[in-house]
């Protein structure tokens, strides 16, 4: 299925780099198995697989050599005898039909011939798949990303032959976090751990911390100068979720991180990356059909956006990086940096009418107000012809009247919160 031709991408790949002649049975008998299962610590738990099915008395911790190739020569055996059900071939079938609704992914109805090389492909493939924050793994179709990510598993593999304390079970987690780490601009190939230390501890154990998707997205877009890259995207687990192939707008994203870079500086932006695409999460933008600047919104923006919000600088100040995200995706939506000075030069207008009017009296202040809570186009030019009567220097005011009365309607309300965000930090 799937996963078996994302394997054999890579083995393909694997084959040409290193002028090597691996079948998909050798390679995984060489190569996958010794780093995957010839260890008393697995790097990935396969359910139901010779594997993990234990004897009276066996524990994964304790098995010896001979016990382990026991059970790759059962594996071999179920595999030859032609069974091709989820317990042998990964992202397949399960053995019962009515299991299909809870354990099976990427199933068809249509009746394809099986090959035992596929099989063996299936382990392979689903070994590449990045794990995100959220419960999601990722398949990039690009082989020079799927060889980098091999690269990681020996790096995990001696991760988790030194540490006792380190979980195994973990590959599609430690891709995730591998892939970032190897496109950062800290990886160094001479000692791939430097300046890396993506675990956490959870009770007696260290564990490897998810990466959100828009760190690992923004490595790919960084390391590949193409607009556009497929991913496919599902959940292995108790229940299986197949939510399929979707484009990434590397654009999106490389636009984003300059913008942010730009304003900002780039060491502010290595900790905003992650806050991007917090909004909704990878699962629920997918059913956007495509993933781009929408589903890299963050968390708490649609607040100010939706209820007309004005922030106080107190909290700007106290949650800068997380404003500094609002407005870079807001800038990145709108398509035009200008917006920024148009917002800010407005706010300033709006300030100095605000702090024009008699002492004591209010009435400047209320109308300012109400021009601040304007969630939309009529709204906004209703209030500020409020205001307009009351100016002496009407030219800001009346040039941002203009600008959002040519903007279109779904566009006013990002420009409104940054004219909130801009009149916030004057304040």
């Amino acid at each position: 299925m799937v996963t078996s031709t994302f394997g054999k991408i890579f083995l393909e790949a694997y084959n040409e780099k290193y002028g090597t002649q691996y079948d998909a049975k050798s390679f995984f008998v060489e190569k996958y198995w010794p780093l995957f299962f010839n260890h008393n610590k697995y790097m990935m738990w396969a359910q139901n697989s010779p594997f993990v099915q234990m004897k009276a008395g066996q524990k994964v911790e304790t098995l010896t050599d001979i016990e382990r190739n026991d059970k790759l020569e059962e594996f071999i055996a179920k595999v030859e005898s032609g069974a091709a059900d989820a317990s042998v071939a990964l992202g397949y079938a399960a053995s019962e039909e009515k299991e299909y609704a809870t354990t099976s992914g990427q199933v068809t109805g249509i009746p394809l011939e099986k090959d035992v090389a596929d099989i063996y492909l299936s382990w392979i493939g689903a070994s590449l798949a990045l794990g995100v924050a959220g419960g999601m793994t990722i398949l990039f179709n690009n082989k020079n990303i799927l060889l980098d990510i091999f690269e990681g598993w020996e790096v995990y593999r001696s991760v988790l032959t030194r540490s006792e304390q380190m979980k195994g079970n973990q590959i599609s987690s430690w891709n995730g976090v591998w892939l970032a780490h190897r496109y950062g601009r800290s990886y160094n190939p001479r000692n791939p751990m430097d300046n890396f230390n993506p675990f956490t501890p959870k009770g007696e154990e260290m564990s490897v911390e998810l990466n959100s998707w828009t760190k690992i997205l923004s490595g790919i877009a960084r390391k590949y100068g193409q607009s556009r890259m497929l991913g496919y995207v599902y959940k292995f687990g108790k229940t299986n979720t197949t939510i399929g192939f979707i484009p990434f707008s590397l654009n999106h994203i490389r636009h984003t991180a300059e913008l942010y870079r730009q304003l900002f500086g780039y060491e502010e932006y290595r900790q905003a990356e992650e806050l991007f695409g917090t909004a909704e999460g990878l699962k629920k933008s997918c059913q956007l059909g495509a993933i781009g600047i929408k589903a890299l919104e963050p968390k708490g923006l649609a607040e100010y956006v939706k209820k007309g919000i004005v922030p106080k600088n107190k909290e700007i100040e106290k949650k800068q990086i997380n404003f500094h995200t609002y407005i870079i995706w807001i800038l990145a939506m709108l398509n035009n940096q200008e917006l920024w000075d148009k917002a800010q030069t407005f706010a300033s207008a709006l300030k100095a009418f605000s702090e024009s009017g008699e002492k004591g009296r209010r009435d400047r202040v209320n109308l300012t107000n109400e021009v601040l809570s304007s969630t939309n186009k009529r709204i906004f030019i209703e209030n500020l012809s409020e205001v307009v009567a009351f100016v002496d220097d009407k030219v800001a005011i009346i040039e941002t009247a203009k600008l959002v009365n040519e903007m279109p309607t779904d566009n006013v309300p990002y420009f409104l919160t940054l004219i909130r965000f801009q009149y916030a930090t004057i304040k």
